[in-house]
């Protein structure tokens, strides 16, 4: 789960990290009032899950009253990269002397922690890796040992942080650490952690992911949640236990395995066509899977064509088929059909497809092929 910023840096609060002083709003009225309690100068930001709210106009500072009122009303209903804008947060102005970097996140290879700062804040952390790599210091966490006040000591010394705010800056880093750790976070990333004029070091901005897996040791994230506009097929999917993210494409994909569902986006693209969603039905592929699945993908209006491409470890090719068929006379479709199935007893699986084929269901041998197939569809193409 994705926090809004004014979400993560509530959340850092709850650890000790400084962050300015600030609060929500839903209504140009709500900006007001929130901007008497902190006190001017103040800045408006959009409250969306996406970068360059900036650029887009999303964030503005203002000096009064009247300058919240006009940049509340542009900002909220603003579209920033198709994230309509329904909340802001308004913090109080902070004179910035210098802007760093620093974050947790889980690096799988290494299966440790791993712990980034970098003088060079306030731009993507991956815009720096790429021009500067030198400028990020890097530091694996066990997990076991935990991170020390010297080894953050160490970290922001090596990062190039000045001076006078390295003691700040790894005292906040143990904390940041501890919030990642305790707070369940798949990443907790401050960008930028700036240094005041008058020498203070804090969170300017938060970006914090929570691990769904730990949601059962947080009731409180349920605050969170409640304020998701999420979409309407995600919620579908997640009710009916299946992994979904819903993409702008026009062809519906199935596959059995988040690698599996990765690649099949990814070929698809390579043919021409336009993912319209990752759907993830698990390890296996029975008729129950099938049909909430399907259910999912034929309610989103764009979808054109759908493809399933089933790979057959554990579960047999002929299993797979039959709960296709069967999923298939639960649910009433609207778009064609395009079935890659490969594996184990792949070859009874496609007899049985075969029998069932018609004008809306047909098997293909190779995912390249089905992948074409399924977007030739899509766009209304002849062979």
């Amino acid at each position: 789960m994705d926090l809004y910023e004014y979400q993560g840096k509530q959340y850092f609060a709850r650890f000790g990290i400084p962050v300015s002083a600030g609060g929500a709003a839903d209504t140009v009225d709500e900006a007001v009032a929130r901007a008497e309690e902190v006190g001017y100068p103040v800045v408006v930001k959009a409250q969306v899950k996406v970068g360059g709210r900036g650029k887009a106009g999303g964030i503005k500072l203002a000096a009064d009253a009247g300058e919240v009122r006009a940049h509340a009303s542009a900002i909220l209903g603003m579209d920033i990269k198709g994230h309509v804008v329904h909340r802001v947060w308004i913090e109080r102005s902070s004179d910035i002397a210098r802007e760093y970097y620093a974050s947790f996140t889980l690096d799988r290879t290494a299966k440790k922690h791993l712990c980034m700062v970098s003088a060079k804040g306030g731009v993507d952390i991956e815009e720096v890796a790429a021009t500067d790599p030198g400028a990020i210091a890097r530091r694996h966490v066990d997990p076991v040992d935990g991170l020390s006040a010297a080894a953050a000591a160490e970290l922001v010394a090596e990062a190039g942080l000045d001076e006078e705010a390295r003691a700040q800056a790894a005292a906040l880093l143990v904390k940041l650490y501890t919030c990642y750790v305790e707070g369940d976070c798949d990443l907790a990333e401050v960008n930028p952690l700036i240094l005041t004029t008058d020498g203070r070091v804090h969170a300017l901005d938060a970006k914090v992911t929570l691990d769904d897996n730990a949601a059962f040791r947080h009731p409180e994230w349920e605050e969170f949640a409640g304020t998701e506009t999420s979409d309407p097929r995600e919620k579908l999917a997640k009710e009916k236990g299946l992994q979904y993210v819903g993409l702008d494409g026009f062809v519906g994909i199935i596959a059995n395995g988040a690698g599996l569902a990765m690649s099949t986006c990814d070929v698809v693209e390579q043919v021409g066509g336009e993912p319209a969603n990752f759907l993830d039905i698990g390890g296996g592929a029975n008729a129950a899977q099938m049909a909430n699945a399907l259910e999912v993908i034929n309610s989103d209006e764009n979808v054109r064509s759908i493809f399933i491409n089933i790979f057959g470890g554990i579960t047999r090719g002929e299993e797979v088929a039959n709960g296709i068929v069967e999923a298939m006379g639960r649910v009433d479709i609207s778009s064609p059909i395009v079935i890659r199935l490969d594996g184990t007893n792949a070859e009874e699986g496609r007899r049985i497809l075969a029998d069932q084929a018609s004008g809306r269901l047909e098997s293909v041998p190779t995912m390249i092929e089905a992948a074409r197939r399924a977007t030739e569809l899509a766009r209304g193409d002849e062979r």
